[in-house]
């Protein structure tokens, strides 16, 4: 399971230091890709595999299922690290979450997202102020 929060920079040339410990959970074969609310998401393998067969099993007649299939696929890479534990973020997706210096790299359970530092802090001062109403909503969990 991701978890925690860590704040990195993502350099000139798109590489961002993976925190070791993120890195270790990811395996030597992971796919990055858009994420929603404008950051990037980075999966495990097998985690890839189940979103990518959910993908697949959608019906190509509707216009939203060929758009997600879009987002998600045309935008994915797999990952390589290099010997310092950093990855080359492409340039499509560093312009989709706005990565330019200060990068938040989160733990979300199954994925882990990167966040550019100032979207990620105003998407944090929107949800905190309704996290209540927003947890009252969800159905057969208890915080």
């Amino acid at each position: 399971m991701f978890m925690g929060e860590y704040n990195h920079t993502i350099d000139a040339k798109g590489r961002l230091i993976i925190p070791a410990k993120i890195r270790e959970q990811l395996g030597e074969h992971c796919v990055l890709t858009k994420g929603l609310d404008n950051c990037i998401t980075i999966y495990t393998e097998s985690s890839w595999m189940e979103l990518s067969k959910a993908l697949q099993s959608l019906s190509t007649n509707k216009a939203n299922a060929r758009a997600v299939k879009r987002f998600y696929f045309g935008s994915a890479a797999e990952l390589e690290f290099d010997k310092q534990g950093r990855i080359l973020v492409p340039n499509p997706l560093r312009e989709h979450a706005e990565l330019q210096k200060d990068v938040v790299i989160i733990g979300t359970g199954d994925h882990v997202e990167i966040w550019s530092r100032h979207r990620y802090d105003n998407y944090n001062d929107e949800v905190s102020d309704s996290i209540e109403s927003l947890a009252e909503g969800l159905e057969g969990i208890t915080l």
